[in-house]
């Protein structure tokens, strides 16, 4: 018959493949993340979230950083982020001033006192 369709043929939802990242709405690669995760091998066994929550866990933490460090360029009359307006904002936030104590970040001297 002419109007008939198929049941397979185009009324069948053709299923795209998604990315694990895009499935998660993130930015950073969860692939990525999770060959790291494999790769540093800080694990026996990895489940299969780990590397979803691990890249969503640093893609919150980046964004955070660099809106401090956009206030701070804002504040300092500066168009540009540098390195020492990640570190002022990093050291400026109590939170992230614990977390990130001990870490050099580079191009910037350290602090005399």
């Amino acid at each position: 018959m002419p109007g008939r369709r198929s049941r397979r043929g185009s009324m069948r939802r053709q299923r795209r493949n998604r990315s694990r990242t895009s499935r998660a709405e993130l930015t950073f690669s969860v692939s990525q993340v999770e060959r790291l995760l494999r790769d540093g091998h800080y694990a026996q066994r990895l489940g299969w979230s780990a590397p979803i929550f691990l890249a969503a866990a640093v893609q919150y933490l980046t964004a955070k950083i660099l809106e401090l460090a956009g206030n701070e360029a804002r504040n300092s009359g500066m168009r540009r982020i540098t390195p020492e307006l990640i570190d002022r904002a990093i050291h400026n936030n109590a939170l992230l001033s614990g977390f990130f104590g001990t870490t050099t970040i580079s191009q910037v001297a350290p602090a005399q006192g």
